[in-house]
């Protein structure tokens, strides 16, 4: 062992490999936790039924929710890598450029990195802030903003293209929620940029002159070898392979949150209200927890029965598992295309931002934002849910 940690209980050794005790008091909690989550989930459905509802519901998320999410991310990556390598994005980039320091206060250069996140994933954003032709357009309150800014698209395209594929119906209810996302991400990047002004001692309307138009590396993008017919294959081929390389990161966590929060979250299957060992049958424990709540939520996300909260609860730390409950919630009759607007604004905006800010934040040497970071994001969210929620009141309300 050559040094310790905060926690005197974990030691580092030589290759920076963090050890603990072999037995210790976190196997017994371990075990409490899953003799009580067990104990109790028996005791409701009857302990034979439990774990065939498990694999059963497990397996049909597999089936019909992670390898339909996996499909979507195939089709929206090849896409996105033919429009990238045709200039489709880079003329979408720069016709995003000119908003990009009225809505965001950052330098039209950030355009860049909204495209290239929303066609991705949030941690997109760091190949970008590598790159010193990229990096040298903001200020180091602007640099902060980085994480909150790119996670504020991350997964754009595929929680659309996911929600446009259940129906024409929630085609308005998807626009709405990537315009309240682009606003709640306003909200969370704008304050992060006003407390890191403050962190660096800038003044409020400081940044960096540059002429973007006479910088190669802002004004030029890199294509692919051989004709346009060779260049769309290899484009659409990569874009497809990314895609599938997405579709298996998202579909662990799928399988098991969704499964863990539907079965918490639905009731029986049977006609008398029985447990029949069905696929999704359920205690309905998360809905009993959040009924207390429910009044809050309607006002700021008009969410007017309980179930429908489990999405933006499982949005903070996965959207790929939350997308894959908006199906279920649909189909038995919880959430419609109001929640469906609400569902995509704080999909995206928050993209699952509790798994990756930490990491994102440790990579671009910014640790000491992290509370910050995570507090005016979670804020943000919670902004684009309410602005989600009253733009499609607003917008039926007149069409």
């Amino acid at each position: 062992m050559n040094s310790k940690e905060k926690n005197p209980q974990v030691m580092v050794n030589e290759k920076g490999e963090r050890l603990v005790k072999a037995v210790g008091p976190s196997a017994f909690i371990t075990i409490g936790v899953f003799v009580v989550l067990f104990g109790y989930l028996g005791s409701v459905m009857g302990i034979d039924k439990v774990f065939g509802v498990l694999m059963k519901t497990g397996f049909d998320v597999l089936i019909n929710t992670s390898f339909y999410i996996m499909a979507v991310a195939i089709i929206a990556g090849g896409c996105s890598y033919v429009w990238s390598e045709f200039g489709v994005i880079a003329l979408v980039n720069k016709i995003l450029s000119p908003l990009m320091r009225p809505l965001f206060g950052l330098p039209g250069a950030a355009a860049i990195g909204a495209m290239t996140t929303y066609v991705s994933d949030n941690p997109a954003i760091l190949a970008l802030a590598e790159d010193p032709g990229f990096d040298k357009y903001f200020t180091p309150a602007e640099k902060a903003t980085y994480t909150n800014f790119g996670t504020t698209f991350g997964m754009g395209l595929i929680v659309t293209a996911y929600m446009l594929g259940l129906g024409k119906d929630y085609f308005l209810a998807t626009l709405i929620g990537n315009i309240a996302a682009i606003l709640g991400g306003v909200v969370s990047t704008r304050l992060v940029l006003i407390a890191a002004k403050k962190y660096y001692k800038e003044d409020r309307k400081f940044k960096i002159d540059a002429n973007d138009k006479n910088d190669p590396t802002i004004s030029m993008r890199k294509i692919r070898n051989g004709g346009s017919f060779e260049r769309f294959l290899s484009a659409f081929m990569d874009g497809a392979k990314s895609g599938v390389s997405l579709g298996l990161a998202c579909a662990s966590g799928t399988v098991l949150v969704c499964t863990l929060v539907m079965i918490l979250t639905f009731g029986p299957a049977g006609e008398n209200g029985e447990y029949i060992g069905a696929a999704y049958e359920g205690v309905r424990l998360l809905p009993k927890l959040a009924q207390p709540l429910l009044p809050i939520f309607k006002i700021l996300f008009g969410f007017t029965n309980s179930e429908v909260m489990v999405f933006p609860l499982t949005a903070l730390g996965a959207v790929g598992s939350a997308m894959g409950l908006t199906s279920g919630l649909l189909e038995n009759g919880f959430a419609n295309a109001h929640n469906v607007a609400v569902f995509v604004g704080i999909g995206i905006c928050w993209s699952g931002f509790l798994s990756t800010h930490v990491g994102m934040l440790d990579t671009l040497k910014q640790n000491h934002f992290i509370r910050l970071s995570i507090g005016c994001h979670l804020i943000g969210g919670i902004a684009a849910g309410i602005f989600a929620n009253y733009i499609y009141l607003i917008v039926t309300s007149i069409l």
